[in-house]
């Protein structure tokens, strides 16, 4: 029995020095090869904001009225880019300048390794990168935020903690009330050395599992072509899309919006496909009984990316509540 013992001990120890000392000793290399800019094409776009080269996309106003146009600001969910609004940005310039861009982490993005002061992975280092693009872009027209499932979040988010800067939400299959993140409490696990070292390597599978979510997204995989496979595959050619992936895993993300919705009294349309399996569909509509001056869409044969999938319905819901939300073309 003794020896059984020591034989168990012996092994409990080798597994516990394995765990400390060979994840230190494992070598990274990224799979991607290309540097952001070069991935993103000749012609791309970029402006330093929140101290991060930030990839956008833009569609000036086609509108008729003598006026100042709002802007719309268009932010994608998660593991998607500004390829995700590629079937209504341009529709969306009847309502005002539209512009889209790349969360860092995501897209053709800087994935910054290191920085000093503010996460720009976190939410705080995302409102300082709305800050500037809004102070740079808008300067006193009236801004829209346009985001899609955890973009949703954070326009919400941010619209509630800055009263006055932006006029109106249209949320999109927001993930609010089901967020998709870890276990709370569990944080401290991506401070422990060997996790870190780890991190960028276990990220990788995402190559694979997000076009699973991709394919859980649509309702008819028909639209799911070779094009948009690659669209969404783009950013993985980026050299280094491990690191910024996990540094966007790990960043900051506390927030109080789920418990202050009633307080969000701007007007907000929101939009969800009658499908949806990734934020439910009951999520959206719970949402519109929470929110104060909310309108609701639901887009038939549509799942998580409405816009994507069902681009005629979504502008149409949008056309059908944009005075509601003080939007006039």
């Amino acid at each position: 029995m003794r020896k059984f013992r020591r034989i168990m001990w012996i092994a409990l120890a080798s597994g516990v020095a394995a765990f400390l000392i060979v994840p230190l000793l494992i070598p990274f290399e990224s799979s991607g090869t290309t540097d952001y800019r070069q991935a993103a094409g000749p012609g791309a776009e970029y402006s330093i904001l929140g101290g991060v080269d930030v990839h956008l996309e833009q569609s000036a106003y086609l509108g008729e009225c003598n006026c100042q146009p709002p802007v719309l600001v268009l932010m994608h969910g998660f593991g998607a880019s500004t390829f995700s609004w590629r079937e209504v940005i341009n529709p969306l310039s009847r309502y005002g300048d539209v512009i889209a861009y790349d969360r860092p982490g995501f897209g053709f993005t800087q994935r910054p390794t290191s920085w000093n002061g503010v996460d720009p992975y976190g939410f705080e280092g995302n409102f300082l990168i709305l800050d500037e693009l809004i102070a740079k872009i808008a300067k006193d027209r009236e801004v829209f935020l346009v985001g899609h499932s955890a973009g949703g979040q954070l326009a919400a988010e941010y619209a509630r903690v800055n009263p006055g800067k932006v006029s109106g939400l249209i949320l999109v299959d927001p993930a609010i009330l089901t967020t998709g993140g870890g276990p709370a409490g569990l944080d401290w696990i991506y401070d422990i050395p060997q996790i870190l070292k780890l991190g960028p390597l276990l990220v990788r599978g995402i190559a694979s599992s997000g076009l699973d979510i991709l394919d859980q997204s649509f309702v008819d995989k028909s639209k799911i072509t070779t094009e948009v496979t690659a669209g969404y595959t783009a950013p993985l050619q980026v050299k280094d899309w491990e690191l910024g992936f996990w540094n966007f895993v790990t960043a900051p993300r506390d927030n109080q919006l789920r418990e202050n919705l009633g307080s969000l009294d701007l007007p907000v349309l929101l939009i969800t496909g009658d499908q949806d399996t990734i934020v439910p569909t009951s999520d959206t509509v719970e949402l519109q009984d929470i929110l104060p001056n909310s309108h609701l869409s639901i887009i038939e044969n549509a799942g998580h990316l409405p816009h994507e999938e069902q681009p005629e319905a979504f502008m149409k819901s949008i056309a059908e509540s944009a005075k509601e939300i003080g939007l006039t073309n």
